[in-house]
């Protein structure tokens, strides 16, 4: 696996597997790599020829009192992982090479509709941020098909809308959450919970089990059925950021006609903000 910096060494890489008739992969990633992520690359190249990673902890996603600075950068052992997964290529660039003219005036993308709710309601500009810098891989890449995992449900959506309604040509794949054995999404951000935070973290995942299960058993009443897992989950030590029903589609607040919905929360366990989400479909369940 080769490791460039610039965008002219990526480009001239992506050109040599392109001449030589290989379909381009691509995962963009900040770093601080887990199972999660290797995941996406196992998929990659499963899919795809030649497999392209990207490490770029990304400034303009980030808010004000975010953890910018004290984001994990661990380029070394992220290498290793990369390269047992079946990466060929890791695009690690610094700020000044994906934004040479600086941040301020920059052209953004923004997918306005998806990018307003959920997260992006409580991370005002984080979706514009998010946008931004997958079109220009997009454009510096020109791959085929780009793997983005299911955690981020609501990055997963944006992307999807970005492609369609910019005419991208990429394959967007949707790779399954990875969990460890006690049910916890993995995130890079797991890592800030201490011994007993990360104890109670699973919970989450539990309350998401137990709405779905209650929704198949007939529950109806969505807004009630938030309410009192927010309670439990308050009770249990976390801060709720948000728990929702919504369609699976558009995110909108989903109604009892609706039967392809998601459920999605965000909470904090102390300065730590956790998120996680069940898809579930339910044709045929009424």
């Amino acid at each position: 696996m080769n490791t460039v910096k610039t965008v002219r060494e990526l480009r001239a890489a992506v050109a040599r597997a392109r001449s030589e008739g290989k379909q381009i992969g691509l995962v963009p990633t900040m770093g601080n790599l887990h199972s999660g992520h290797a995941a996406l690359v196992t998929t990659a190249a499963q899919q795809a020829d030649f497999v392209v990673a990207s490490i770029f902890v990304n400034p303009l996603q980030f808010g004000a009192n975010e953890d910018l600075d004290t984001y994990p950068r661990t380029l070394a052992a992220d290498q290793e992982t990369l390269l047992q997964a079946g990466c060929n290529l890791l695009f690690a660039p610094s700020d000044e090479e994906m934004y040479p003219n600086g941040m301020t005036g920059l052209t953004r993308v923004t997918a306005a509709q998806l990018s307003n709710e959920l997260c992006g309601s409580r991370r005002p500009g984080h979706f514009d941020g998010v946008t931004t810098v997958v079109s220009k891989l997009f454009n510096m890449v020109q791959p085929d098909l780009a793997i983005f995992g299911q955690k981020d449900y609501q990055q997963l959506a944006v992307i999807r809308a970005m492609v369609n309604d910019l005419n991208i040509p990429v394959q967007i794949i949707g790779e399954p959450t990875v969990r460890a054995e006690d049910g916890l999404a993995l995130s890079s951000r797991n890592g800030y919970l201490s011994d007993e935070q990360r104890q109670m973290a699973p919970s989450l995942y539990r309350h998401l089990n137990e709405i779905v299960q209650a929704i198949k058993a007939g529950a109806r009443d969505y807004p009630e059925l938030i309410r009192h897992h927010l309670a439990l989950i308050e009770s249990e030590g976390f801060r709720p950021d948000y728990l929702e029903i919504r369609q699976a589609q558009t995110l909108l607040p989903a109604t009892i006609d609706d039967r392809d919905v998601v459920i999605l929360v965000a909470a904090f366990l102390g300065s730590t903000r956790l998120i996680d989400n069940i898809h579930l479909n339910l044709e045929g369940s009424f």
